[in-house]
């Protein structure tokens, strides 16, 4: 058995795992199959944050087992945490591999033994690094299942997680996502504790080094210093998303949340204030039990005027266990219906952001290098259809935005 892949659900830390698995098994022998759910050896990282990714890992195993029954399917992730028996008796299924046990997973493939199968491809799992600098949960959110199956929050070491991006930076990635379950409490289960704002510090220390990317922020733990590292880090990426959830006290409330409805929203200009390029993006959960059409007003309103480019909109799913799946529930209409018109206000604030970049010159990486240009990604997290000569996957590139386009943004690669 010599090929594998790999289907990742959910958030940026399973992104950042399958990554590392990617890497490891092509190290030692493995080669990347040619399409998803494809190959000998099928990892599925699973999410449980709402019910349609249940459904969705649930769906792609059984089709999974049904076009490569000779595959041998290997399942992590928080659903597998939470629903190991059921998915044990899925067909196809070789293991289970808790949360706990996710390190080690690459190592319990076999390895190909030298001489015996070709040599894998000398290409990158992604067109950028993905590293997990955090894990788990202490907050206590009364909608969120994620703490009881990814367990307490616990931060890789400042020196080892330097380690990590010194190596990206050798082996020629141009940017590393930084990734955690609740990245903002990175380093507070230290002694003595630490803050995000000191791994920012340590990265960018060396005189050359990768851009970084952070993945989703606690608006609730943005403290001064955490500010100024994202405001002045010569190699932060102008691109900032906040798990808002909210834009009324009373929900937020409701949510477990501090009750900050209007210190998120100034946090929000604050920080467009400082970083005028950045792209803010934001959380927004409708339909949560208990919102009423005024709550859902002021998110709106909130939306609207904010500096927001984008907002992720989830309507509420009951998770089996969470204080919030025992209450009174909004009907199921009225959260798609809501959904449906932060979606398309979302579109249209980040028409608008694109927009203002037009006839501006931005760096950025190629993600998907294609006849003719490249599919790229800004740093301020433009997505951009680039015309010129295809550079290499995950090459550092200069791009002109030329129109802000219906869904992204068009443009012209540059020498």
């Amino acid at each position: 058995m010599t090929s594998f892949s790999i289907c990742s659900f959910g958030c940026r830390v399973n992104q950042a795992e399958a990554f590392r698995w990617a890497e490891s098994l092509q190290a030692r022998g493995l080669r990347p199959a040619g399409e998803p759910g494809q190959g000998d050896w099928l990892i599925v990282n699973t999410c449980t944050l709402t019910a349609r990714a249940d459904r969705d890992a649930f769906k792609l195993i059984r089709r999974a087992a049904r076009e490569n029954p000779s595959a041998r399917i290997v399942i992590t992730g928080c659903l597998a945490e939470r629903a190991a028996n059921e998915l044990a008796g899925l067909p196809g299924v070789w293991k289970i591999v808790p949360n706990a046990g996710k390190e080690e997973l690459a190592d319990g493939i076999p390895a190909v033994a030298a001489g015996t199968a070709p040599e894998p491809p000398a290409q990158r799992p992604r067109a950028r690094a993905f590293l997990k600098v955090q894990d788990g949960c202490d907050r206590a959110c009364s909608f969120c299942i994620i703490p009881s199956v990814r367990g307490r929050a616990r931060s890789l070491p400042i020196g080892k997680a330097a380690e990590a991006v010194a190596g990206f930076r050798d082996r020629g990635y141009h940017e590393v996502v930084l990734s955690g379950i609740h990245l903002s409490s990175y380093g507070r289960d230290f002694e003595p504790r630490a803050g995000l704002a000191d791994l920012l510090a340590a990265l960018q220390s060396a005189p050359e080094g990768p851009w970084l990317r952070l993945s989703s922020l606690d608006p609730r733990m943005v403290t001064d210093g955490l500010f100024a590292a994202l405001a002045s880090g010569p190699r932060i990426r102008p691109h900032f998303h906040l798990s808002l959830q909210h834009g009324s006290d009373a929900a937020l409330a409701a949510m477990g949340r501090a009750p900050e409805a209007a210190a998120n929203e100034a946090r929000l200009f604050r920080l467009s204030e400082a970083v005028p390029d950045a792209a803010l993006g934001a959380d927004i959960m409708v339909g949560f039990p208990g919102e009423t059409s005024e709550d859902f007003r002021r998110t709106a309103a909130m939306i609207e005027r904010s500096p927001l480019a984008y907002v992720h909109v989830f309507a509420y799913s009951p998770r089996p266990g969470t204080p919030a799946a025992s209450r009174p529930q909004v009907d199921g209409s009225i959260r798609k219906q809501r959904a449906v018109r932060l979606r398309a206000l979302s579109r249209e604030k980040n028409r608008a952001f694109r927009a203002r970049f037009e006839g501006r010159v931005l760096d950025g990486i190629a993600i998907v290098p294609k006849p003719g240009g490249a599919a790229v990604l800004t740093g301020n997290a433009i997505e951009v259809e680039a015309a010129g000569p295809p550079p290499a996957k995950g090459q550092a590139v200069r791009v002109r935005i030329t129109a802000a386009g219906a869904e992204r943004a068009r443009g012209v690669l540059l020498p």
